[in-house]
């Protein structure tokens, strides 16, 4: 089977509204990696329901996250979007993977431990063991490379092992061993509350995030309502490190500006945070009001948006499954 040298696996839950750390975090990074690698980009609408999903509240998500890749410039002729659970192909490799993963290696998963917390006996079986899922996800499509954030470089380890394990048993070299794309600024986008908590659709005050959905006014008050220190901005990178608010938000600006975060130091330099606020809030209302815009349109238009979806479905199909049949016929199934 011919091996790609540059693909892309990469996705985004539809659990909830979509927010500026998604788009920072993810999306904006599939818009510029588009041009340099071929990119599968799907809903992971599997990974969604590991906790409770109202089902009409779910299938509304998916159409919106696709509404934002397609928003947010992903051109959808030019990569394989999709929505994960039309693929049944990732399920099943999922159970191969399941068979070849060790109780250990998914014991050792520190996200699964944050997120069960002192409930882990009651939470569902799938939040457990969802990291063997998402080695499928990358591997089902011979994957080189997958953009993570830190929170996520654990399980594209995982994925690592697994790849190397199956193709160790079986005596073959079928599977890639994956490498991370860390990518650019704000890898990971902080409250506007909070400077040492992710940026969260959970969080309970509305004013921690930014929405894609948000309005220009009110995007431009969360600014100016974020959290800072009394004291004026940092001189230096090593001083915005002490100082997590001004560090998340002199981020978040190098980010959206395609710069690095010490020539934003540089420039607002011992100002007052009330001008960097302004700046900020102009710089993110030219950047999301678009995308928010567009994505309004796009979900007006339900039959456009799920013939996009269908055809990624047959396009990533077409990959997948000759994919999935060298592997039951390396593992010793039948043919189909």
């Amino acid at each position: 089977m011919e091996q790609p040298t540059k693909r892309i696996l990469s996705g985004v839950q539809p659990s909830g509204d979509l927010h500026l750390g998604n788009y920072l975090g993810a999306i904006k990074n599939f818009v510029s990696l588009q041009h340099e690698y071929e990119c599968f980009f799907c809903v992971v609408d599997l990974h969604a329901i590991t906790v409770w999903q109202d089902p009409a509240t779910l299938a509304q998500k998916t159409r919106e996250v696709t509404a934002a890749f397609i928003a947010s410039g992903i051109d959808p002729k030019q990569n394989t979007l999709f929505v994960q659970s039309q693929v049944p192909q990732h399920s099943q490799l999922a159970w191969a993977f399941s068979c070849i993963a060790r109780i250990g290696w998914l014991n050792r998963m520190t996200q699964f431990k944050d997120k069960a917390g002192k409930n882990s006996e009651n939470v569902s079986v799938g939040l457990y063991s969802y990291p063997t899922l998402m080695a499928a996800d990358i591997l089902i499509y011979l994957a080189t490379h997958v953009p993570v954030g830190e929170d996520q470089k654990q399980h594209l380890e995982l994925t690592r092992d697994i790849a190397q394990k199956f193709n160790n048993d079986f005596k073959n070299d079928l599977f890639p061993i994956p490498e991370p794309l860390i990518l650019g600024e704000a890898k990971r986008v902080m409250s506007l509350r909070d400077g040492t908590k992710k940026m969260s659709k959970s969080d309970s005050s509305d004013y921690s995030r930014i929405m894609l959905s948000d309005s220009k006014e009110n995007i431009i008050q969360k600014i100016r309502k974020a959290k800072t220190d009394p004291l004026p901005l940092p001189e230096n990178l090593e001083d915005a490190k002490k100082r997590p608010e001004a560090m998340n938000l002199l981020t978040i600006f190098a980010a959206l500006s395609n710069t690095d975060t010490e020539k934003i130091i540089l420039d607002y330099a011992g100002k007052d945070f009330s001008k960097f606020k302004n700046d900020l809030g102009d710089l993110v209302t030219s950047k999301i009001s678009p995308i928010s815009s567009e994505m309004s349109k796009l979900m007006n238009d339900k039959y456009f948006l799920d013939s996009i979806i269908n055809s990624g479905k047959e396009k990533a199909i077409s990959v997948a499954d000759p994919v999935l049949k060298k592997v039951n016929e390396i593992i010793g199934f039948l043919s189909r």
